[in-house]
């Protein structure tokens, strides 16, 4: 059996593990060099330094692509079926029980709280997907063992998914994304949307215009979550209930805005579906105190807050954090063209105390708020705040827009944005 994997990264180097396994005669491609090349060797894998070599376009039993591939990519045109990292690792683990969340924002906030849930279950429940491990990676260290999956799945992994057909499949939001991937909004939302028809339960917020709009006419099985009306579970005087059952208590939810509070509501209606009791549930919500990179505080200097959120992607996911805040910010924005409209900010003007842009989005931001000041990179935006921040403000480094023009990844640019502000103490 012959295998040909397309892209390297995380994903490509763990599904081209995973296939070799289990008997395949595997080929990867990549343009890019990385430390795990001669381990890839050493197990027996073909590695070739052109993802547009030709040559390679041959009979294949499976091709899967790293998900950050697109489907317009020369190599990948050349092959009638090919398949995702998610699609491949899921077929080789029948027994996980997979519970997935996708939406435009909130995605990693809510799957890493349902992993906590379900680790009160059993500690042998995994985070796997667009954070924590490649699945690949996981179903390669054990593929046989009877698992809940707490799994995070972007519309990039759901391209190439014909069988991938989760227990629950929970959607946040849609907005707006990744355009300079898919040819339009509906492409993106499509995407998103894909997998429906396979999955057990469907968990959508309702709250959502698009979603509501989108999916109105879905035949499944369907729990909708709503905090501003009635549903299936809704929130009741601050008490989050799921037909009629208490859940959770608004109250004793650390992290802040309303958005989180439909982030939590999704993670622990899925949970209970998994079977986690709710006495676990409101416990892992009373703990929980957020995501690395998301509204993340960094520090209390001379009596100026300063705050990470390098997981805002996009505008809208700014314009939760904007919301997020009690009193205007001194913001730092900014990065790679993702060809998106900034306008959803516009409204936001009376949050923002001053504005700092930088990267290959600067100057579409500065046509939406004229006042910004211009500058090339981050640290040039986090030196002008920290000048012109008094005691009593707030920093917030939340860019709307991806990392990629300075950066590896929001990660990295948040980790940097942390150490700047380190050196402040």
């Amino acid at each position: 059996m012959k295998a040909l994997v397309i892209g390297g990264a995380r994903s490509g180097i763990a599904v081209a593990h995973l296939l070799n396994r289990e008997g395949y005669a595997v080929t990867l491609t990549t343009n890019q060099t990385f430390d795990q090349i001669q381990e890839l060797k050493d197990a027996g894998i073909t590695i070739s330094l052109d993802d547009r070599d030709m040559s390679l376009v041959d009979d294949y039993d499976i091709v899967v692509k790293n998900p950050g591939i697109p489907n317009e990519h020369p190599l990948v045109l050349q092959f009638p079926v090919v398949l995702n990292e998610i699609e491949v690792a899921t077929r080789f683990s029948q027994s996980y029980n997979y519970y997935a969340v996708s939406g435009t924002n909130g995605k990693t906030t809510t799957v890493t709280l349902l992993h906590e849930m379900l680790l009160a279950k059993a500690s042998s429940a995994l985070l796997a997907g667009n954070v924590g491990y490649a699945l690949s990676d996981a179903v390669f260290r054990d593929r046989d063992f009877v698992r809940d999956v707490a799994l995070e799945i972007s519309a990039f992994q759901m391209e190439g998914t014909p069988t991938f057909a989760p227990k629950v499949y929970g959607l946040l939001n849609l907005s707006p994304d990744h355009l300079d991937r898919y040819a339009s909004v509906q492409d993106y939302y499509d995407a998103k949307l894909s997998i429906l028809p396979r999955v057990g339960t469907f968990v959508r917020n309702i709250d959502d215009a698009n979603i509501a709009s989108l999916t109105h006419e879905f035949q499944g099985n369907v729990i909708d979550i709503s905090l501003t009306s009635n549903a299936d579970v809704m929130m009741v005087d601050g008490v989050i209930v799921y037909d009629g059952i208490p859940l959770f208590n608004r109250k004793d939810l650390k992290l802040v805005g309303d958005h989180n509070v439909m982030n939590a509501a999704m993670a622990a209606t899925i949970a209970y579906l998994a079977g986690v009791s709710i006495a676990d549930i409101a416990n892992v919500i009373a703990s929980f105190a957020g995501v690395e990179h998301r509204i993340e505080f960094v520090a209390e200097i001379d009596s100026i807050r300063y705050y990470n959120d390098s997981k805002a992607t996009n505008p809208e996911s700014t314009e939760v954090c904007l919301r997020a805040f009690d009193q205007p910010i001194i913001l730092l924005a900014g990065g790679y063209d993702k060809h998106i409209s900034f306008e959803i900010l516009r409204p936001y003007t009376h949050k923002i105390k001053k504005l700092f842009v930088f990267g290959e989005s600067a100057q579409q931001i500065e046509e939406i708020f004229p006042d910004a000041f211009v500058v090339k990179t981050m640290k040039e935006a986090f030196d002008s705040a920290k000048n012109v921040a008094n005691s009593g403000d707030i920093v917030v480094l939340s860019p709307a827009c991806a990392s990629y023009d300075q950066f590896d990844n929001f990660e990295q640019r948040g980790n940097i944005y942390k150490e700047y502000v380190k050196t402040l103490q």
